[in-house]
C-alpha cells in the first residue's frame, strides 16, 4: 500500500494512529537534531517530523538527503503539534516518521512551487506539469471539472442527450480561419477542425434527437489574447420545437444552477435588453451593468453653437463620473485623453466639464459654451457638484465604441467593477446582417443559419437591399459583467429561406450546394423548428472566478503565438510525411 491517507485529510482526531503518506516535498527545515518536511499532494499539506531521539541515524540521513519536489513515502504516528498553525487544515497535527522511502528524486525546479511563484508566464507554460502542482492552478482545474459535472447533471436532468460530433469535417470560408488537416487517402483534399458543431447539431434536430448537448472542443485559427485560445471548449446545445423564450429560460436556469452549486451564489432573474438599447445606453453589445455611468446624448443641444467639433459630428455623447471633478487635474485629464488617443481606441480628443462644489462650471470648451449651456448639459446628465462630465463627438458607431472603452476604464479607476459581483444580462434582437463596404457584401452577424425574426421573414424573402440592412435576427447573447459568455439563435429550418440567406451573403447557388447541400437536403425531410446556444466554457470558468485570462482553466494552454512551449508544437514533420500527404516540403518550396 502506498498510502493510507491523503495529505489534506489528517486532523486532531487521528492522533495516535499509524499512517502512510505519499507526495512531493514542498519545504525542508533542518535544525540538526530535528527535521521537518512539508509533504504535498493535490489534497493538501502534512508536516512530517524526524527527531534524532527516536529516529535512527539512517532515517535522519534519508530525510537530510531529499530536496524540493522529491517524491517520497513516509510511515509514522500522528501526534499533536506543539506549535499549531491555522494556515493549513492539518495544522493541529504532524506525523512522527518511523519509515521513510524516496520514490523518485527531482532536480531543482526552475521556479518555486508556491501559491506566489517566481516563475514568469512563459517559463511556467514550458514546465506546465510543475505549474499545475501549484494550488491556484490546481484549484482552477478542479473547479473546471466540477463545473462540467454540474453542467451534465443539469442538462441530462432536463432530458438532454450528450452526443459526440466529428472533429474531422468540411472547411467553410465563413467565420474565423479553419485549421485544416490533409487527407492521405484523398490526395489534395483536406479536412477542417470544427469551429463549432453547428451544422451537426442542427442535423441532430432533423434526426429527431430533440435535445442535444456536448461539452466539446472547438478550433479557430485566429489571433490570440487573454480570453482566446486556438482550441477552446463550448457547452454546445440545441433544442427542437422551441421559441426564443424556451431557450432563454432553460439556459438561465442552467447558469443559476452552476453559480449556486459551485459558488453558492444566488443569481436573480436575468434582465433582457435589445441590441439597439445596449448600443445606445452603453456603446457595447456586451455591456457591463455592475455600474451606471450610462451614455447621455447631447447632440440636439450641443450642435449648431459654433464649436466645429460638435457641429461636424453625427453624435455628441458623454458619461458622468460621479465625484471625480476634484480627483482629476488638468494634467490628469490630459493623460486620460492621451490614453483614449492610443491606436487601440483611436479617439481624436475628449471634452471635459467639471461641476464645481459651489455649483459653477469649468470646461475645456468655455469659450464656445457659457454657464447656462453647461448647466443645461449638467441637468441632462443629472450631475451633482463634484461630478466630472466626459464628452466625445464624431461618427455614431465609432464614437459610442470609443466612449464604451472610456466608461470601462473609469469603472476600473473608480473601483466599480468588483469581479465577484455578478450581473448577468440577455442581449436580444441583433441585426441579422452587416454590410461590409470593403467586400461590398453582407456578412452574417452571428452565422449563416440564424433565422430572422418571424415578422421579418417576408421582408427577407422579398425585400430590397436597404430592407436587408434592417432585418433583425432571432438571436441572443448571455453577458455577465461585460463578458459574452454565450450566444445562440433560432435557426432557419426551411430550405428556401436558407437558400435566400446564402444568396444575400454572396454565395452562388453552386457554392451553397457544394458547402452546405447536406444541410439544405436534410431540411427537405421534415426539419422541425429549432434553436440553440453555446457557452464559452473556459470563459465561463474565468468569469465565475473573477479573472480575465482563460489560460489557467486549461490544463495545457498555448502561448500568445499559438505555441505549446512544453511539447514544442507546432513543429516540422518528416519528409516522408510530406510525400504521404502529397504536400511539398519547405525544402521543395525553397528550391522552386
Amino acid at each position: 500500500m502506498y498510502r493510507t491517507h491523503k495529505n489534506g485529510e489528517l486532523r486532531i482526531e487521528h492522533v495516535g494512529q499509524e499512517v502512510t503518506l505519499c507526495g512531493w516535498v514542498q519545504t525542508i527545515r533542518d535544525k540538526g537534531f530535528m527535521i521537518w518536511i512539508d509533504l504535498r499532494d493535490r489534497y493538501g499539506i502534512t508536516q512530517l517530523m524526524f527527531n534524532q531521539d527516536v529516529s535512527s541515524s539512517e532515517l535522519m540521513e534519508a530525510a537530510k538527503s531529499v530536496g524540493r519536489e522529491f517524491v517520497v513515502k513516509a510511515t509514522g504516528k500522528v501526534i499533536e503539534r506543539s506549535s499549531k498553525t491555522d494556515k493549513i487544515p492539518t495544522g493541529d497535527i504532524e506525523v512522527e516518521v518511523t519509515s521513510f522511502e524516496i520514490l523518485n528524486a527531482s532536480i531543482t525546479p526552475p521556479f518555486t512551487i508556491e501559491d506566489e511563484s517566481d516563475g514568469g508566464d512563459e517559463l511556467r507554460l514550458k514546465y506546465r506539469y510543475l505549474d499545475i502542482r501549484r494550488t491556484p492552478v490546481r484549484e482552477k482545474l478542479i473547479f473546471r471539472s466540477k463545473l462540467a459535472l454540474e453542467t451534465r447533471k443539469y442538462l441530462i436532468g432536463d432530458d438532454f442527450v450528450e452526443v459526440e460530433t466529428p472533429f474531422l469535417i468540411k472547411s467553410t470560408p465563413e467565420g474565423a480561419r479553419d485549421f485544416v488537416v490533409p487527407s492521405r487517402m484523398n490526395p489534395g483534399q483536406f479536412y477542417a477542425l470544427p469551429q463549432s458543431p453547428q451544422t451537426f447539431k442542427q442535423i441532430l434536430m432533423v434526426a429527431g434527437m430533440d435535445k442535444y448537448f456536448q461539452i466539446v472542443k472547438c478550433f479557430r485559427d485566429e489571433d490570440l489574447r487573454a480570453d482566446r485560445q486556438p482550441e477552446f471548449t463550448q457547452i454546445d446545445c440545441e433544442m427542437a420545437f422551441v421559441t426564443q423564450d424556451d431557450i432563454l429560460n432553460t439556459f438561465e436556469g442552467l447558469t443559476k444552477h452552476l453559480f449556486k452549486t459551485t459558488l453558492d451564489v444566488d443569481l436573480g432573474d436575468f434582465p433582457r435588453m435589445n441590441y439597439d438599447e445596449a448600443m445606445s445606453r452603453y456603446g457595447s453589445d456586451k455591456p457591463d451593468t455592475r455600474f451606471g455611468m450610462e451614455f447621455v446624448e447631447l447632440t440636439d443641444i450641443a450642435k449648431g453653437k459654433g464649436f466645429p467639433v460638435f457641429d461636424a459630428a453625427e453624435i455628441v455623447v458623454g458619461i458622468c463620473a460621479e465625484g471625480q471633478a476634484e480627483s482629476y487635474s488638468n494634467k490628469d485629464i490630459k493623460k486620460l485623453t492621451e490614453w483614449m488617443q492610443r491606436p487601440q481606441i483611436g479617439a481624436k480628443g475628449m471634452i471635459n466639464v467639471k461641476v464645481n462644489a459651489d455649483g459653477t462650471f469649468k470646461s475645456s470648451v468655455d469659450k464656445f459654451f457659457d454657464a447656462d449651456a453647461l448647466k443645461t448639459w449638467a441637468e441632462k446628465f443629472d450631475a451633482k457638484p463634484g461630478d466630472l462630465l466626459l464628452i466625445m463627438a464624431g461618427e455614431t458607431d465609432k464614437t459610442r465604441k470609443q466612449l464604451n472603452e472610456l466608461r470601462l476604464e473609469m469603472g476600473n479607476r473608480m473601483e466599480l467593477r468588483d469581479p465577484m459581483n455578478f450581473k448577468p444580462l440577455w442581449v436580444l434582437d441583433f441585426p441579422l446582417l452587416e454590410w461590409d463596404e470593403d467586400s461590398n457584401r453582407f456578412h452574417a452577424m452571428h452565422h449563416p443559419f440564424t433565422s430572422p425574426k418571424k415578422a421579418d421573414v417576408e421582408r427577407m424573402l422579398n425585400g430590397d437591399h436597404e430592407t436587408m440592412k434592417a432585418l433583425r435576427a432571432d438571436a441572443y447573447d448571455l453577458v455577465i459583467n461585460g463578458v459574452e459568455i454565450g450566444g445562440g439563435s433560432i435557426r432557419i429550418h426551411d430550405r428556401a429561406l436558407q437558400a435566400r440567406n446564402f444568396k444575400l451573403l454572396g454565395f452562388t447557388d453552386e457554392e451553397a450546394e457544394d458547402q452546405f447541400g447536406f444541410l439544405m437536403g436534410a431540411f427537405e425531410y421534415g426539419a422541425p423548428p429549432h434553436g440553440g446556444i453555446a457557452f464559452g466554457f473556459d470563459r465561463l470558468c474565468s468569469v465565475m472566478n473573477g479573472v480575465t485570462s482563460i489560460r489557467d482553466f486549461i490544463a495545457f494552454p498555448k502561448n500568445n503565438q499559438g505555441r505549446d512551449t512544453m511539447i514544442d508544437a507546432p513543429s516540422l514533420i518528416h519528409d516522408e510525411q510530406y510525400d504521404e500527404l502529397f504536400l511539398k516540403s519547405t525544402a521543395e518550396v525553397a528550391a522552386e
